[in-house]
């Protein structure tokens, strides 16, 4: 597995570290329950885990609810405090200031994605939970799948229904806990069938399909915890939680062979891949034909193409990897080396000793 190290920081970056560090411990903690689909139990959830917490001895409030609720939901509801809902222009909505001022540790917040009348604090929901935990005030709270502005389009491609109110995928970034309300797509049909789901007309295998781009979010978030874990601690960081591939191509390499390997291991872990080249305006037009190949079959599976500048292609390739959370380096080589490479070491071998918390892998050249 790669590894994580630590270096010694700059000054500037102590500061950083300071600043973050004072930002983490004032700003209060979000949570949230991530539902895949209409039914899964996620509102219900964030009410448990509120009245756990309350039965811990926690100050906790509900600050907004969904007008429907399970017996169970309602039950739980009962043993906590609520702060009503004011109401603007006819319609409902979380009273924010009254919250503030009542200044509560924990502050539960049902759909998340709602947006807010004119004349509201602010425009959205999402926004009103934010103030919460800028002012110290954790909050759980509760989301579908579909509500995720930047997962949405996906959504409606599976579902085929459109929704107009979302949540920015950056501030699900931000949570400090993602739970997947992780129930069977077997249940769900059964909760349809009885009439309680919107998502009757869903069958078993697109609920897997919702099932499997929640799944895969909520590891996007975890990695986004890391980072913040370890940009407050000082750590360097050379991996995520998702496998990041680096293809590096250049005019001699097996292109068609690296990618394809790259391919097969991003879908095998979901993960991420990244096809890239220095930047060398003095190619040859032959070698930058070759390039050029590599870089159209990635583009025709969904990679990400950058153009890396730099005089040292080592330094270059490293940098880059570092900066972006890399997993895997995959690189070519030429297999006979010269007598100037065997006596003072090629870049190969740089880069092999230098790639300290990176997987390297090398294709022989064509």
């Amino acid at each position: 597995m790669a590894a994580v190290t630590e270096r010694k920081p700059t000054p500037e970056q102590l500061l950083q570290q300071l600043e973050s560090d004072e930002e983490h411990q004032a700003r209060g903690r979000l949570k949230v329950f991530l539902g895949y689909a209409s039914g899964v139990g996620k509102s219900f959830r964030m009410l448990d885990e509120g009245r756990r917490r309350y039965e811990r001895g926690q100050d906790v409030v509900i600050g907004a609810l969904q007008s429907k609720l399970s017996a169970d939901a309602q039950q739980t509801v009962a043993t906590l405090e609520v702060i009503p809902l004011k109401n603007i222009d006819g319609v409902a909505v979380m009273d924010v200031e009254k919250i503030l001022a009542r200044n509560p540790k924990v502050c539960l917040v049902d759909g998340l994605a709602y947006d807010n009348p004119p004349g509201s604090l602010h425009e959205r929901r999402w926004q009103d939970v934010e103030e919460l935990l800028e002012r110290g005030i954790s909050v759980i709270t509760s989301v579908n799948l579909q509500h995720i502005e930047e997962k949405a389009p996906e959504v409606e491609a599976i579902t085929g229904k459109h929704v107009t109110q979302t949540v920015p995928l950056g501030f699900l970034q931000t949570a400090d806990e993602i739970v997947v309300v992780d129930a069977s797509p077997e249940a769900c049909m059964s909760v349809a069938s009885d009439g309680k789901g919107a998502h009757s007309q869903l069958t078993q295998h697109k609920l897997s399909e919702l099932r499997e781009v929640a799944l895969l979010l909520a590891a996007d978030v975890v990695d986004k915890q890391l980072e913040r874990y370890l940009a407050r601690n000082g750590i360097a960081q050379s991996w995520g939680t998702q496998e990041r591939i680096l293809v590096c191509l250049s005019p001699r390499a097996d292109s068609k062979r690296m990618i394809e390997s790259a391919v097969r291991n991003r879908d095998r872990f979901h993960g991420e891949l990244i096809i890239a080249h220095l930047n060398r305006p003095d190619w040859p037009a032959e070698e930058r034909a070759r390039v050029e190949a590599g870089v159209t079959l990635g583009k025709e599976h969904g990679a990400e193409i950058v153009v890396l500048d730099g005089e040292d292609p080592v330094d270059t390739i490293l940098r880059f990897a570092r900066q972006r959370g890399i997993t895997q380096i995959y690189v070519g080589h030429k297999g006979r080396e010269s007598l100037w490479e065997r006596a003072f070491g090629s870049d190969l071998d740089r880069l092999i000793s230098a790639a300290e918390g990176f997987d390297v892998r090398v294709f022989p050249h064509c």
